[in-house]
């Protein structure tokens, strides 16, 4: 019998190149786990999150079903990605799981349907080549219940990298459908890039910005003009946290434009004075 398919999209990184936790990076208004549980929940019935301990109560993280890395002392212990996936594997032994990255900002919904119409159960995964020097993409790929000891015992002999699992391994591999599809994205530079390349199609125009308190010491400056295509204040707010590097998430600002507060997905217009509020400024 077929083993059922549950999506993992594994969140539970530290985001150290970034500097910030990608798993809330916005592209269009959508966090890149929000969007990531959207297209794997499209295809499959059941989808969790895979989150460290310490990830479990984060606002988004929290409202989407659980499965934590932890090891019960009988399981080898494995770092990053492998322990995602080995500790969905216990949590399930007798399911497939097709797991994905949280930070594929390009992935689109014919690329996971194209593996899930792809797979093959009498091999023990099925994933894509790389577009960029034909290596398994372990990050996008079903990983059948058969491959479950194998990998643990990959783990067991001090390896935990799951691209040399997969090499290492019954793997179907599969072209593609769109090349930029699983580029992931690791450095506020490649934020920036990725961010201007998926915008839509909008002439920039001026926009004031003022900061306060915490905003206004990491811009180093109270007020600014920005030339910026941003739609919503949520776009803007993403796009000059980039060029700055503000630690302030977007969830405990208020926002206020021509000196009204307003939601975080009013549209923008040229001329606009756009103000970031922090806890600290109050109203």
């Amino acid at each position: 019998m077929t083993a059922v398919l549950k999506g993992l999209v594994l969140s539970g990184g530290r985001s150290t190149r970034m500097q910030r936790d990608k798993a809330v990076l916005e592209y269009g208004g959508e966090t890149q786990l929000d969007r990531a549980m959207r297209l794997l929940g499209e295809q499959v019935s059941e989808v969790y999150v895979s989150v460290r301990a310490d990830q479990v109560s984060e606002p988004a993280r929290a409202k989407y079903r659980q499965i934590v890395d932890s090891h019960d002392g009988t399981s080898p212990i494995a770092k990053g990605p492998a322990a995602g996936i080995l500790a969905a594997q216990a949590a399930d032994p007798q399911a497939a799981w097709l797991v994905l990255a949280c930070d594929l900002p390009q992935l689109d919904a014919q690329t996971l349907a194209t593996l899930i119409a792809a797979r093959n159960t009498q091999h023990t995964a099925t994933a894509f080549r790389s577009a960029h020097g034909g290596l398994p993409e372990p990050l996008c790929a079903i990983y059948e219940p058969a491959s479950a000891p194998l990998l643990a015992a990959f783990v067991a002999g001090g390896r935990d990298c799951p691209r040399k699992f997969l090499l290492n391994s019954d793997t179907l591999l599969l072209d593609q459908p769109n090349p930029k599809a699983l580029d992931n994205v690791n450095t506020p530079d490649e934020f920036k890039a990725v961010s201007a390349a998926l915008a839509p199609a909008v002439d920039a125009r001026e926009i004031r910005v003022q900061y306060f308190a915490l905003l206004r010491e990491q811009a180093r400056c109270s007020e600014e003009s920005v030339q910026s295509a941003a739609a919503t204040p949520r776009e803007l707010f993403a796009e000059l946290t980039a060029r700055h590097g503000f630690t302030l998430p977007q969830d405990m600002l208020k926002v206020a434009i021509n000196t009204e507060f307003a939601d975080w997905s009013q549209p923008l217009k040229a001329g606009d004075a756009v103000v970031f509020i922090p806890p600290v400024a109050g109203g």
